[in-house]
């Protein structure tokens, strides 16, 4: 028996994006600037970096009277046109105390993006929404193809860089707003590329 899909709503508010009961079919799915666009299942690859991530963040996080924590694909509400836009980045780290019922992750410190070749500009366009929001003071930008990331850090002037700072290969990763260095190469154990 074939389920009734449901049609995909345009120009919807967060309030009513966060209502709506999903296209029938299921999926994950973020709003941009109104429109309901659907997140494609990733590769193993990217699933085993976003693990990695989560662990290496988890554990340095995971000390006595930290309240920081990091979180799977949660809810973003960018500064941008704030009532048509809830972004999904890969992981985020907020020390706001976890409520009941909450979807939209508060006060994010940290957004990590896991770039895909297919991806590539709708991450983009997510990083540079990113930057709207005053509590981020990172966003990391991993890549899952090869051994590499990019990181944006905001300047002491409350700034961005035109552009972001790149790691490649050998080369040890600092994530100031967590107090976490890792060697970069840790995040794509596992995959095929290690």
């Amino acid at each position: 028996m074939a389920t009734a899909q449901r049609k995909v709503p345009t120009n919807m508010t967060t309030d009513e994006f966060l209502a709506w009961p999903g296209d029938g079919v299921g999926g994950r799915y973020q709003l941009i600037d109104g429109e309901v666009r659907a997140m494609s299942p990733a590769s193993t690859s990217h699933g085993t970096i976003q693990a990695n991530l989560v662990a290496a963040i988890r554990n340095r996080l995971d000390v006595p009277r930290n309240p920081c924590r990091v979180v799977s694909e949660p809810a973003i509400a960018v500064r941008v046109r704030a009532n048509c836009n809830l972004r999904v980045p890969h992981l985020g780290v907020s020390c706001a105390p976890d409520a009941p019922g909450q979807i939209e992750l508060p006060d994010p410190i940290l957004l990590i993006e896991i770039i895909s070749p297919g991806n590539k500009q709708e991450t983009w366009n997510n990083v540079w929404a990113y930057t709207t929001i005053p509590s981020v003071s990172e966003i990391l930008i991993v890549q899952s193809t090869r051994i590499g990331a990019e990181l944006l850090r905001r300047q002491a002037d409350g700034n961005w860089p035109a552009t972001a700072e790149i790691f490649e290969g050998d080369v040890a990763l600092i994530l100031q707003s967590v107090d976490l260095k890792l060697a970069l190469k840790s995040l794509f154990s596992k995959t095929h590329m290690a």
